[in-house]
This record gives C-alpha cells, structure tokens and sequence, in this order.
C-alpha cells in the first residue's frame, strides 16, 4: 500500500537544525556615540589641567624665591616649602578635577 502525504514530512522534524533565537533591535547594546566636540572638550579639559597645575607650583616657587629675597635667608626654606605647598595642592587639584563625574 502506498501512503502519500502532502505538505509534511515527519521524518524531517527530527533532522532539522534549531534556528537560533533572532535578536530583537532593543536587546541588541548600541555602542556610545563619539563625536569630535566630546573629544575637543575633554581635551581642552586636560590640557587645561596641565595648564593650572604649571601656574600653581609656578606661582609657589615665584613666592617662595620673593619671600626668601625680602627675608635674606641663606638656604632658600621658603622657595623649597612653597614649592612642595605647591606640588600637593596642584595634585590635589589634578585628582579633584579627574574625579568629578561629568
């Protein structure tokens, strides 16, 4: 006896491969968006930075070599104690700015 059937086949449910989830277009993560204003931006932040901290401890040790001149010091305690003043507050600056979530 012959058998035919039309449209379906059970012996090919068995052999066919699972078709992968397909991914929605909202599950799918889109990378951020750079663009060259956000990277002029941060990098006038950071130069910036490079900027203030050069006037900090410039402005420090420039003090500190007036202070030891009008006081007539033989070792120079004031340029060496306002340029480490201004070491640390220029770092403080830097890690302050760095920090800061913009």
């Amino acid at each position: 006896m012959l058998t035919i059937t039309v449209g379906y086949c059970a012996e090919n449910q068995y052999f066919r491969s699972p078709k992968p989830p397909r991914a929605m277009p909202a599950d799918v993560p889109q990378p951020p968006k750079s663009n060259d204003s956000d990277r002029l931006r941060s990098f006038a932040k950071y130069s910036g930075l490079g900027f203030q901290m050069l006037a900090i401890i410039g402005l420090c040790t420039y003090g500190g070599l007036k202070l030891d001149e009008h006081y007539h010091t033989r070792n120079p305690w004031f340029t060496i104690g306002l340029m480490v003043f201004g070491l640390v507050a220029a770092t403080y600056q830097i890690i302050r700015a760095v920090s800061r979530n913009e």
